[in-house]
């Protein structure tokens, strides 16, 4: 047995140094509070615990499990909200109320869950590693499905009103139950990687259009206080595509995620009708909480995500926010006297950025289906300084990059994404699917967009010296389509019934919409009309306010052309 020889906050030091394993997991003191063994030397091993450490003292026992740290995967997950280690907040609140003391936990396989398997495979198959046994609904959105822990016969699978705690199967007469314990830090296995090609519809015009983002990609929102980052890693949770959502709040303020679990409980999940919980784990460590864990809650949230991936499901993990995790690495390295690096971080902070952005995947999984997570990681970078380390450490991990911008956050402008300073390394890499799967003409809509946008920079430069009426009517042109790509396509309506989520298909028939305005009303100037008497007809701002009006049917698209035509038509 080993004692505490030195505490400094979550970090606790013993001399009996042979006893301990390198990551091991260790129950410490009479109240079990859960560590991990983070270092050893010739003097002592070094623990980090995930809770507080208030009541501790030298000499309070450490107790060892010969096991990393790991958290409890099987039925339960979804729907459920837990702490940075995977303790089940709901379970403990039921048991023990509403303010917990250090060393509470409840053992998942207590939990009562009574399912009826429906059989795959039969006894006495041959089944490999990972492959599908069983299924059975875990939630009314999922079906679970019960892999197989090892390679063999399988000899006996209960089928009946099954538990978390009973034996489900037996492979090789040795029996499995329905969850297992999974170290964090490690990941699944998989049968092999694939190339994605088939982009995360997210629902958000700004991102689905201008900068997309793949399934098995990985992307970060950086952006100031108030920026709006949390408001669209909601807005993504809600409305993308994935079959299951991971929300991980690290570090985050208490109230949002009060908000989250009411909003998502509330909110009917499109897909289904049903709650959106039933198809989502959150997982909630907040600012309060022992910063030991914030450091963990990463790990648990992705080690969740594989799970299911494993079971061929798409899956769409949320960080909030990554800025909070680094900070709370920062203050554990401290503690433990290293070396830092830039702004106090530690110098292995890309190193543990990479562990977590590289396991986004897109996979086939060792059943034999596809499955992917795509990560979704919000950084708060202080006085929204995009050079600090974590911004630029991230950028070399990711493959899409969405800038807040606070001025247009300032008035009003959501999804606040700088169409200027963000970008998508997977635009090319999914052209070939936007012609196959939504039109040929998708990706040339885009990028005349972005083009007009860019012209529209250039000339407000000139404007804010000189004032407007000095430029050529080609010119101010342009200056109308860009503020109708900004307010009438870019900006968008969270909580409009029409406007909070918007097809592929719909966004593109919008832009042709847009540049059939643009191209019709160049040719009228080009025909000597001055651009003031096409103003007047007051199109533009009609178009601007279409968004608020168009369904997913998509009728009023030929009746705007025609009401373009019948306007400009009166000119001549």
């Amino acid at each position: 047995m080993s004692k505490i020889a030195g505490i400094n906050g979550p970090i606790l030091r013993s001399k009996e140094v042979d006893n301990f394993l390198m990551s091991e997991m260790v129950w410490v003191s009479k109240s079990k509070i859960l560590g991990e063994v983070i270092g050893i030397d010739k003097d002592y091993a070094t623990i980090q615990v995930y809770e507080s450490t208030t009541n501790l003292k030298v000499g309070d026992e450490i107790q060892h499990t010969q096991s990393p740290l790991s958290v409890r995967l099987g039925p339960g997950l979804l729907g459920n909200i837990f702490d940075g280690i995977g303790r089940p907040l709901l379970n403990l609140k039921s048991t023990y109320g509403s303010f917990l003391d250090v060393g509470q936990n409840i053992d998942p396989t207590t939990l009562e869950y009574a399912f009826d398997l429906d059989l795959v495979v039969a006894s006495g198959e041959n089944v490999k590693y990972g492959q599908v046994i069983a299924t059975f609904k875990e939630t009314q959105a999922i079906t679970h499905k019960l892999l197989a822990q090892k390679e063999g016969i399988l000899t006996w699978v209960k089928t009946k009103k099954l538990n978390l705690i009973e034996t489900a199967y037996e492979i090789d007469e040795e029996p499995f139950g329905l969850s297992i314990n999974y170290p964090v830090r490690h990941e699944r296995r998989v049968s092999k990687k694939l190339e994605s090609k088939e982009p995360l519809i997210t629902g958000q015009r700004v991102i689905d259009t201008m900068f997309p983002i793949l399934k098995g990609g990985a992307a970060a929102i950086p952006g100031g206080f108030g920026a709006g980052k949390t408001m669209l890693q909601h807005q993504l949770a809600k409305y993308c595509d994935a079959d299951i959502i991971v929300y991980v709040g690290c570090g985050e303020r208490g109230n949002e995620m009060a908000q989250v679990l009411q909003e998502f409980s509330e909110l009917v999940d499109p897909k289904t009708g049903k709650s959106l919980l039933d198809r989502t784990i959150l997982i909630a460590n907040t600012s309060n909480m022992p910063v030991a864990a914030r450091e963990a809650s990463i790990y648990t949230g992705i080690t969740y995500a594989e799970y299911y991936r494993d079971m061929g499901y798409h899956v769409a993990l949320m960080a909030d926010s990554t800025s909070r995790w680094a900070e709370a690495l920062r203050e554990l390295s401290g503690r433990l006297e290293e070396m830092p690096a830039e702004e106090g971080f530690p110098a292995y902070l890309a190193s543990r950025l990479a562990q977590f952005y590289e396991r986004a995947s897109y996979v086939e999984t060792l059943g034999g289906s596809v499955g992917s997570i795509s990560i979704v990681g919000a950084i708060s970078p202080q006085g929204a300084d995009f050079s600090e380390p974590v911004t630029q450490n991230t950028q070399r991990y990711i493959g899409c990059f969405w800038a807040l911008d606070k001025n247009l956050s300032y008035i009003r402008h959501f999804p606040s994404v700088n169409y200027q300073n963000s970008y998508s390394e997977y635009t090319q890499d999914l052209a070939v699917w936007y012609t196959e799967n939504v039109s040929v003409d998708f990706m040339k809509h885009r990028q005349r967009f972005l083009s007009l946008l860019n012209e529209e920079t250039q000339l407000m430069e000139i404007v804010k010296l000189i004032g407007e009426d000095i430029l050529a009517d080609k010119q101010r042109l342009i200056l109308q389509m860009g503020r109708l790509i900004r307010v009438g396509f870019l900006q968008q309506n969270a909580f409009h019934s029409l406007d909070a989520n918007v097809s592929l298909n719909k966004q593109d028939k919008m832009m042709a919409l847009f540049l059939y305005l643009y191209d019709t009303c160049l040719e009228k100037i080009e025909s000597k009309y001055p651009i003031r008497a096409i103003l007047n007809t007051h199109l533009f701002d009609d178009l601007i306010l279409l968004k608020n009006t168009l369904s997913e049917d998509l009728t009023e698209i030929e009746m705007m052309k025609q009401r373009i035509d019948e306007k400009l038509s009166k000119l001549d």
